[in-house]
């Protein structure tokens, strides 16, 4: 393990979290409170302590896979835990687990929180909020390749896969470094186009920062307690919310496409074909099951669209009580969360093309039993899926399973019933936020004890870094020198 060049990484990390924290000392100035304060110190506290970490460069800058795997690990334990500290030292949060499982919540993008009044906050601090997932998002991995020569160089693809999220990164671009920052760009051109829009329809220059931010992220952190559901009366911003979030879903690399005018490739991507596909199967389905609550075929399809769409795209943001829902639509919508989004992007779940692989694979096996001597491939997007992406997603299956079951049990402990258990896991894990019963869309995790809120922080770590590199920091061997 280069530890030496991990350390330099995560003073990197502490550096771009501080001056990132200097944006909420600004919009505390601008709106004349005094916490602005705790950001500038907590601010420049980051920095200097990230200064020290990067004055020693690494002598030698070779970067194994696991060496990737641990720097982006422990980059997000750091964005965590000093992330936090804004919320803990201005009473906002006073209770340090709860301020970490907040800050974690935020940047890694889940939007489960703790907070039972959010509008009372100072506007610096759900600026912060909202922020987290900003940065989150993308990854502040990928930040760091798109902006640190240092970190440039054919190596560093072990930190893109580290953060990147679903099966495999794509290497068709020819410099690593080119790439991320083509990604951030596309990244910030959503978030800023969808910041007009609502903009144009109404809301202040803050709504609508925040809710792009929380949109951009498909994390679902929003400045009032009732979510989208306080616009109700407007449907045109829920719907640029609704279509927005359902946009961060897909992968970046059909933008990519798009901007290269390669129209057809994009187009025809399968994992987006059939994410666009699950979507609207499932909102129709949920539109003809809620049609006799709302009594209108529009007003049940919007609320569809937009609660599909959120849990989609692992957002998480909430127009009404969905636990009024009947239970043929809460189970669809407990389908989704586990479903997720598309690869690359800023949406979390176990993933469409891991699912796509999953049922391709099985219908091989299906078809080497019925023909022994046949030969079949599975493919994607008309490219062969070598048998070593094949066995990694059956054993990235095997070990959600196994987290989900054994964190299940744990959760359980608390006292609260099966299926506030089983959906606070999935959405933690699958970084959706709400769940189901008592962790439903108008409720939050406030009331889980300790210990289930550091399983909680545990799964939304784990799931945001698509399990292995997480995991792997707790494995003695992984630490051996290289």
């Amino acid at each position: 393990m280069n530890k030496r060049l991990i350390i330099y990484i995560l003073g990197w990390v502490l550096m771009i979290e501080g001056a990132t924290m200097q944006l909420s000392t600004a919009v505390g100035l601008i709106y004349h409170e005094r916490d602005y304060l705790i950001f500038l110190l907590c601010g420049l506290g980051c920095m200097l302590l990230g200064g020290v970490l990067v004055i020693r460069k690494p002598k030698s800058s070779v970067m194994l896979l696991r060496d990737g795997f641990a720097a982006t690990a422990l980059s997000w334990l750091v964005l965590s835990f000093a992330g936090c500290l804004p919320f803990f030292f201005s009473g906002a949060i006073p209770d340090f687990v709860d301020a970490v499982f907040e800050t974690a919540s935020g940047f890694t993008t889940t939007g489960a929180t703790i907070l039972r009044d959010i509008e009372i906050l100072p506007r610096c601090i759900l600026f912060w909020r909202s922020f987290s997932h900003f940065l989150g998002g993308m990854g502040v991995v990928v930040f760091l390749l798109a902006v640190i020569p240092r970190l440039g160089g054919n190596q560093s693809i072990n930190l893109m896969k580290a953060e990147s999220t679903g099966p495999s990164v794509n290497k068709s671009m020819p410099k690593l470094r080119n790439y991320a920052a083509l990604l951030y760009s596309i990244y910030v051109g959503l978030t800023a186009i969808e910041t007009v829009l609502l903009l144009c329809g109404g809301m202040s220059i803050f709504d609508a920062v925040t809710t792009s931010f929380s949109t951009a992220g498909t994390g679902g952190f929003m400045v009032y307690n009732d979510s989208m559901g306080h616009f109700a009366g407007n449907h045109y911003l829920q719907a640029v919310v609704a279509v927005f979030m359902m946009l961060f879903g897909v992968n970046f690399y059909v933008y990519i496409l798009i901007l290269s005018r390669k129209f057809k490739l994009a187009f025809k991507n399968e994992e987006m074909l059939i994410y666009v596909i699950f979507t609207l199967c499932v909102t129709m389905l949920i539109t003809v099951d809620i049609y006799h609550i709302y009594g209108s075929v529009y007003e049940s399809f919007h609320q569809s669209f937009f609660y599909v769409t959120s849990i989609g795209s692992t957002t998480g943001m909430a127009l009404t009580d969905v636990d009024t829902w009947p239970e043929f639509s809460r189970a669809l919508i407990l389908l989704v969360t586990c479903v997720g989004a598309c690869a690359g992007s800023t949406g979390g779940g176990f993933k469409v093309s891991r699912l796509l692989i999953l049922l391709k694979g099985m219908r091989k096996e299906f078809n080497l039993i019925l023909h022994p001597r046949s030969v079949h491939t599975v493919k994607l997007d008309n490219k062969r899926i070598t048998h070593e992406v094949t066995r990694s997603v059956s054993v990235y299956f095997v070990i959600y399973t196994l987290i989900v079951i054994v964190t299940t049990i744990l959760v359980s402990l608390n006292g609260f019933d099966f299926m506030t258990n089983i959906s606070a896991v999935l959405a933690t894990l699958n970084n959706v936020g709400p769940g189901m019963n008592a962790v439903g869309s108008t409720n939050n995790y406030a009331d889980f004890n300790v210990i289930s809120k550091i399983i909680f922080i545990f799964n939304m770590l784990a799931g945001r870094l698509e399990l292995y590199p997480f995991l792997l920091i707790f494995v003695p061997s992984a630490w051996k020198r290289n």
